[in-house]
C-alpha cells in the first residue's frame, strides 16, 4: 500500500495530487509543523532519519525527495500516463522540469523566506534574491506563452512537480507579475484532483 507521509503547508501536497491523478489507493499519515518553529515533528524521523516531508513507503521502500517521489509513482504506478514516451524529444524536457523544480527554482524562494527572519542584518542581500527570483519566474513564465501545460498543450507530472514553486512565488515571489505562471497555477489549481487532494490534505496555505 502506497503511504503518503504529509506534513501540513509542505511539498507533500503535491504528492496526494499526483496520487490524485493517477486515481491510485492510497494512505495518508498526517504530521503538524510545530506552531512557533514551522518545523516538522521529530515523530518524522522515526520514518526517515532526515525527519522531512514528502515521503512515501510502498511495501518496504521508503522514497524521500518530490522529484523521486513523482518519478517512483509515474514509472512504477502510472502505467506510461503523465509522462512522455521515453523516446520522445519531450521526455527530456519532461525530466528538465522534473529536476529544476528543486534544484534551481525553490533556493531563491527559499533565501527570502530565510532572510526576512534577518531584519536589517538581511538587508545587503535583497536586491541578489529578488533578482534571482524575477529571473526563474521569467523563465517559467516565457516557457508557458502559449501554452496550457509546461510541455505544451498535455498535462503531465511535470506540472506537479513544479507547482509548488508557482503556489509559494505567490505568496512571496510576486506572481501576479508574471502572467502566463498566474493563469497556469490558477488553471492547475481547477483540476478536480487537485481539488480532491485539498480535501484529503487538509488546509493548505498555498491553494490559493
Amino acid at each position: 500500500m502506497l503511504v503518503v507521509h504529509h506534513l501540513n503547508d509542505s511539498r507533500s501536497q503535491r504528492v496526494l495530487w499526483l496520487l490524485e491523478e493517477l486515481g491510485l489507493p492510497y494512505e495518508i499519515r498526517h504530521y503538524q509543523r510545530d506552531a512557533a518553529t514551522r518545523l516538522a515533528p521529530p515523530e518524522l524521523q522515526a520514518v526517515h532519519p532526515l525527519g522531512k516531508s514528502p515521503v512515501l513507503t510502498d511495501d518496504g521502500r521508503t522514497i524521500i525527495e518530490s522529484g523521486a517521489i513523482v518519478d517512483y509513482l509515474v514509472r512504477r504506478h502510472g502505467g506510461g500516463r503523465l509522462q512522455p514516451a521515453a523516446e520522445s524529444p519531450l521526455y527530456d524536457e519532461y525530466q528538465q522540469w522534473l529536476h529544476y523544480a528543486e534544484g534551481s527554482a525553490m533556493l531563491p524562494l527559499l533565501l527570502k523566506l530565510y532572510v526576512s527572519r534577518l531584519g536589517d542584518a538581511g538587508a545587503p542581500l535583497w536586491p541578489r534574491i529578488e533578482s534571482e527570483i524575477a529571473n526563474h519566474l521569467g523563465y517559467v513564465d516565457r516557457s508557458l506563452q502559449g501554452r496550457d501545460w509546461l510541455l505544451g498543450a498535455e498535462f503531465s507530472a511535470a506540472d506537479v512537480q513544479m507547482s509548488f514553486v508557482g503556489e509559494v512565488a505567490g505568496a512571496r515571489g510576486g506572481r501576479d507579475r508574471f502572467p502566463n505562471l498566474q493563469a497556469w497555477v490558477q488553471r492547475f489549481q481547477q483540476r478536480p484532483a487537485y481539488q480532491r487532494a485539498l480535501q484529503r490534505g487538509g488546509p493548505y496555505a498555498y491553494g490559493r
